[in-house]
C-alpha cells in the first residue's frame, strides 16, 4: 500500500443515541488518503449524525473514532450543510481570519479560493455571495491548514447542475493532492462519477462499503441510483419480513 492509500481515519463499532433513541449502530469504516468516499442514504437514516460523528462535533456514545494520519495543525476539515460566516467581512478578511488561527498565512489562504475557483470573489462581501460561492468558500475555509481528512456536509445540495459538477470537480482535485474526502450527496450521478468508495446507510446501519460499481453489479443495475433504489427497497422488505415472523 502506498502513502497516498494509506488509513488516516478509522471508526469502530461507533453507535450514537440521543436519549432512548439509537441513530448509528455498530458502524466501522475506514478513510483512506487520495480517496473520495460518499454517503448516501434515505432522509432519517442517520447520515448528518455519522457525519457529525466522524468530524468530531459528537461524541459516539460506543465505540471508537481514531485518527491515524500525519501530524497536522488541523487534523480534519468540515463543511456544514449551511455554511455561514460572519457578516459584513469581505471573502478574503474570512478566509485570513480562519488561517490566523491554523497558523496559515493570508497569502496561503487566498491560494486555497484560488483552487476552488473564486479569486475574482476575494473583495465580495460574504453576504452578498450565492448559494454555490458560499459552499465554495467553505471549502476552501475547510481546507485551511491543510488537513488530511475533510468533511462535506451535501456540499452540492440545491445548486445548479453547473455548480455541482464544479463542486465535485473540486473534491476529485482535493483527493488527486492526497486528502481523504468524506462527503454526503444526493446527486448520485456525479457521487458515481467521482466517488472511489459509497457507504449505504440505512436505519443507522452499513448495508454496502465498496465501489459503486459493486453496488450496481451486486444489484445487477446499470447505474448507482437504480442500485440504490433496490437496495433501500430490499432493506425494507427484508425487515417487512422479519415483522411478520416475529
Amino acid at each position: 500500500m502506498t502513502d497516498a492509500e494509506r488509513a488516516v481515519l478509522e471508526l469502530s463499532d461507533v453507535d450514537r443515541s440521543y436519549g432512548k433513541v439509537s441513530v448509528l449502530e455498530g458502524v466501522s469504516l475506514t478513510l483512506r488518503a487520495g480517496s473520495v468516499t460518499a454517503l448516501i442514504g434515505p432522509n432519517g437514516s442517520g447520515k448528518t449524525t455519522l457525519i457529525r460523528t466522524l468530524a468530531g462535533l459528537d461524541d459516539p456514545t460506543e465505540g471508537t473514532v481514531d485518527y491515524c494520519g500525519p501530524e497536522s495543525v488541523r487534523q480534519i476539515g468540515y463543511l456544514p450543510q449551511q455554511p455561514a460566516f460572519r457578516p459584513g467581512q469581505s471573502v478574503s478578511d474570512t478566509l485570513a481570519f480562519y488561517a490566523t488561527l491554523a497558523g496559515e498565512s493570508e497569502s496561503e489562504a487566498l491560494a486555497r479560493l484560488e483552487r476552488v475557483g473564486l479569486a475574482d470573489a476575494a473583495d465580495r462581501d460574504v453576504d452578498a455571495l450565492s448559494g454555490g460561492m458560499t459552499r465554495l468558500v467553505g471549502i476552501a475555509q475547510a481546507t485551511i491548514g491543510s488537513p488530511p481528512v475533510v468533511v462535506l456536509d451535501e456540499p452540492a445540495s440545491g445548486l445548479d447542475p453547473a455548480m455541482c459538477v464544479h463542486i465535485f470537480d473540486v473534491v476529485e482535485q482535493l483527493a488527486a493532492n492526497g486528502t481523504a474526502v468524506f462527503l454526503s450527496s444526493h446527486d448520485l450521478a456525479l457521487v458515481e462519477r467521482t466517488a472511489d468508495r459509497v457507504v449505504l446507510l440505512d436505519a443507522g446501519d452499513i448495508i454496502h462499503d465498496g465501489t459503486p460499481d459493486a453496488l450496481c453489479d451486486e444489484r445487477g443495475t446499470s447505474s448507482l441510483l437504480e442500485a440504490f433504489e433496490e437496495s433501500i427497497a430490499a432493506e425494507a422488505g427484508t425487515v417487512q419480513v422479519q415483522g411478520e415472523a416475529t
